[in-house]
Formats: C-alpha cells, structure tokens, sequence
C-alpha cells in the first residue's frame, strides 16, 4: 500500500517527530510508514486522516492486485 504521508508532512512544515508526537508513535513509525516498511493499524490510519483533515483514501492508496485464472 502506497501513502502521501511524507508529502502532506513535508506540506506542513512538519519533522518526523513533531508528526510522531501528535499521532503518540515513535519517529521511526513514521518513518517506516513513509518508506512503505509498515502499514498502519486501522485506528492509526483514522488518527492520521483525523490530523491531516483529510479521509483515509486521499492518503493511502490501495493497490489491489487481481489474479487471472484460467
């Protein structure tokens, strides 16, 4: 799953820490987060979305993969 996690904090004028701290992670939380490393628990997703104003879907994008079978 891909996100824009690091784009909308780097909008923001935010650090890592400063992010960490308001959603009460650990620094290397968002950073493995922004790296694609770690997928968010679902409740850390809504806290991400509540602090961004924005709605989970504009800020992770899920990429489905299909399997054709024959």
């Amino acid at each position: 799953m891909k996100n824009r996690l690091e784009e909308l904090r780097k909008e923001r004028g935010l650090r890592q820490e400063e992010l960490a701290t308001a959603l009460s992670v650990s620094r290397q939380t968002i950073g493995s987060l922004e790296n694609g490393r770690y997928n968010p628990s679902i409740i850390l997703a809504f806290r991400i979305a509540r602090y961004f104003d924005m709605s989970i879907e504009e800020i992770f994008i899920y990429e489905e993969e299909y399997c054709d079978e024959k």
